[in-house]
């Protein structure tokens, strides 16, 4: 299969901590226009992938879109790829607002807020409220939205819903749908049986290998398969 036979490949990533090795050649492909899950147990490496294709951390493979590896193409995937690690990298002291000015310019801010994904996520209704007095929630759909300011193609989602109240985790739903239906891709770490139901394909990580899961649904046998 060459490089363009799908819209995104991700070849033969591998990772090692000293003598550990985490990742081990780790594969797949997905189009546009539809959502992969990566599912694991804790410290199976599901973090350290989504940071690798990211670029936050170093690992060796490449991240082809379009034919082309975004792994050597630094400037290329940031303008490409949005990445929603598990904690909310934001400054404490700023407000919402001031947060997102550092993202967004004040006229796409005020669109956003009124018809765009700033009011879809809701932030439109905490602007002035400080990080550092937000709930989990707040904090967390405030993150989603500074990382997909450019409009990512790609967004990589490590568990965006994990310890989120049912509201919060109904906004990431539908926020994954919308981008498919944008015709964009989303790769994401999850246990959530829901998004799951969102995924076009399921990979389980085990021992540093990827493998494809035939996911129907079953959480039991998905578990099963886990441990």
């Amino acid at each position: 299969m060459s490089e363009n036979d799908m819209d995104i490949r991700i070849v033969n990533i591998q990772k090692s901590f000293g003598r550990k090795t985490v990742l081990k050649d780790v594969s797949f492909d997905m189009d546009l226009g539809s959502c992969a899950a990566i599912v694991g147990a804790n410290g199976s490496g599901k973090s350290t992938l989504l940071s690798i294709l990211a670029g936050v951390q170093r690992g060796n493979g490449s991240f082809f879109y379009a034919g082309e590896d975004l792994m050597k193409n630094p400037k290329k995937r940031s303008s490409l790829v949005g990445y929603i690690p598990q904690g909310a990298p934001l400054i404490q002291e700023l407000s919402a607002r001031d947060n997102l000015l550092l993202w967004f310019s004040p006229d796409r801010l005020k669109y956003e807020s009124e018809h765009g994904v700033i009011k879809q996520f809701g932030v439109d209704e905490f602007l002035k409220v400080p990080v550092r007095k937000m709930s989990g929630g707040m904090k967390k759909r405030l993150s989603i939205v500074c990382a997909v300011a450019n409009d990512p193609k790609i967004i990589l989602m490590d568990e965006a819903a994990a310890a989120l109240d049912l509201v919060c985790k109904q906004v990431i739903r539908d926020y994954i749908r919308s981008c498919k239906s944008q015709n964009k891709a989303i790769i994401l770490s999850t246990h959530d049986e829901r998004e799951l139901a969102l995924c076009d394909k399921v990979y389980l990580l085990k021992g540093g290998e990827l493998s494809q899961f035939g996911y129907d649904g079953n959480i039991d046998k998905l578990v099963e398969h886990i441990k």
